[in-house]
């Protein structure tokens, strides 16, 4: 059997599906291993690196796509790529089948099977495989640091010969796992942190962080998704928590936004008016800017000045951080194979719930049911 470890080739994007550390134990199952060059480079990989853990280098990217029975990724490959495709290769990586279902479909004509990172359920069994959760950990703490870089004025409180210079006042939309790094973050930095989310639930994890939780009464609203995400919500209930943020807005310097729901858009919670309401110098970081923004005024992927607001919308901050984004990536991706290779074969079972979970298609054929209705208008006119 072998696995391919392409470069990515995505824009901005710096992060690798595996790292030379990673290749003991596949390599240990009789499994050989090739690498296109350069692929780990900018996550401080080098090509001797993936030598000297037993791969083969190679610069023939036509030539990996087509003999790889694997095919480890970060971001889906594009349609010319899929093409080329050994017939009934595994490709795994975070494929957006719920955003762009369509751009996979050359690769399930070429029979690949596909699984999607953003699809492994969220129960214990699967935590180790969990690549949204260590991408939100990066994302989290990269945008508290993003924001102290641009803030004009310092996150801890110090008290000087000069005077006092109070704390600087932080805010975070959504208490998942990227707002609580956030908020871990900003609480390192001596900033002092509150936090809304429209779980009450996650209330116990903001305090237990040092923050102060918002709460808005949401009339008894069931606020729980699946999986631990927050529920689409009413436009009523929606209006409650954008009033509190506006408010809460008007004496805040940073505030970070993270607030998403699974392939769906992003919840416009923060209207014109609480950017309008933030002092001058003020900064807000959506993170939920791939996804089209919580911020009604965010251009995904563009910085902006608002009255002298720096309105920020990265669309991969994980990419900014390649080293350790790519080692934890590179371990959730490990713990999966191990569940489709064994003894140094492809044995995909997927009666496993995290593989029937994961599983985009397989043979040719859309499993997840949500997939197979986007794809339906595009097998219908061919």
């Amino acid at each position: 059997m072998l696995l391919g470890i392409l470069k990515e080739t995505s824009p901005g994007e710096s992060r690798v599906a595996l790292l030379p550390e990673s290749l003991k134990g596949l390599k240990a199952q009789g499994i050989d291993i090739s690498v296109e060059a350069g692929a780990g480079a900018a996550a401080g990989a080098r090509d001797a690196d993936y030598a000297e853990a037993g791969a083969t280098i190679t610069t023939n990217r036509a030539d990996l796509l087509a003999s790889a029975d694997v095919l480890p990724g970060v971001n889906a490959l594009d349609p010319a790529d899929q093409a080329r495709l050994k017939a009934g290769a595994v490709v795994i990586g975070f494929l957006k089948p719920l955003d762009a279902s369509s751009a996979l479909q050359a690769a399930i004509e070429r029979g690949a099977t596909l699984f999607s990172m953003e699809l492994v359920p969220r129960i214990t069994r699967a935590q180790s495989m969990d690549a949204l959760s260590s991408m939100a950990t990066v994302a989290g703490y990269k945008a508290i640091v993003m924001a102290a870089d641009r803030l004009p004025r310092l996150f801890p409180m110090l008290m000087t010969a000069a005077g006092t210079v109070p704390p600087a006042k932080v805010f975070v939309i959504g208490a998942g796992v990227a707002g609580l790094q956030a908020i871990a973050t900003a609480r390192r930095l001596g900033a002092v942190v509150e936090a809304y989310d429209v779980r009450a639930a996650a209330g116990e994890q903001v305090r237990s962080l040092g923050a102060k939780f918002l709460d808005v009464d949401l009339g008894g609203i069931n606020t729980e998704g699946g999986g631990g995400y927050a529920a689409e919500l009413t436009e009523e209930a929606l209006d409650r928590g954008r009033d509190l943020i506006t408010k809460t807005a008007a004496h805040s310097d940073v505030i970070v936004s993270t607030a998403q729901v699974p392939g769906r858009p992003a919840p416009r919670l923060i209207r014109r008016e609480a950017v309008e309401a933030m002092r001058p110098g003020a900064v807000l970081v959506d993170l939920a800017a791939p996804a089209g923004g919580n911020c009604e005024l965010t251009k995904p992927g563009v910085t902006q000045q608002i009255n002298g607001v720096t309105l920020l919308a990265p669309l991969n901050l994980p990419a900014e951080v390649p080293v350790d984004a790519s080692k934890l990536y590179a371990r959730n991706v490990l713990n999966f194979l191990g569940l489709i290779v064994k003894k140094g074969e492809l044995a995909i079972d997927l009666t496993d719930e995290v593989l029937a979970g994961a599983c985009v298609a397989h043979q040719g054929k859309p499993v997840n049911p949500r997939v197979a209705k986007l794809l339906e208008p595009i097998a219908s006119s061919s």
